[in-house]
């Protein structure tokens, strides 16, 4: 079951983080096509979103912390991020990324902990 959230959330982001790249990236910025380029995606980002959602469901109800669950959410975030960034602009992570990641997830979880 912890797979089965770990694999939904990863999905979910995946495909949202890659249709933002991709428009970034590809798609002219002329309003009406990026409005067209979004309607044709509607499907995706209703899955994804619900991908997500389970995903920290599942992890919560695993767990039985919905602070712990969000921390792994935004950490897998932050490296499916890194991930599309290099696919799509081919920028690498240096030291300072993984500096910059330690301090993010350190200060989320100093946000949401009790």
């Amino acid at each position: 079951m912890i797979l089965l959230s770990l694999l939904l959330m990863l999905g979910g982001l995946l495909i949202i983080n890659a249709i933002y790249a991709y428009q970034s990236k590809h798609i002219d910025s002329n309003f009406f096509h990026t409005l067209w380029y979004y309607i044709k995606l509607v499907p995706f980002f209703l899955s994804a979103s619900m991908m997500i959602g389970y995903g920290v469901k599942y992890l919560t109800k695993i767990v039985g912390n919905l602070t712990f669950s969000l921390i792994v959410s935004k950490g897998m975030e932050i490296l499916v991020c890194i991930v599309i960034g290099y696919i799509f602009f081919k920028e690498i992570p240096n030291w300072r990324t993984g500096f910059g990641i330690t301090i993010i997830l350190f200060g989320f979880w100093i946000l949401k902990g009790k």
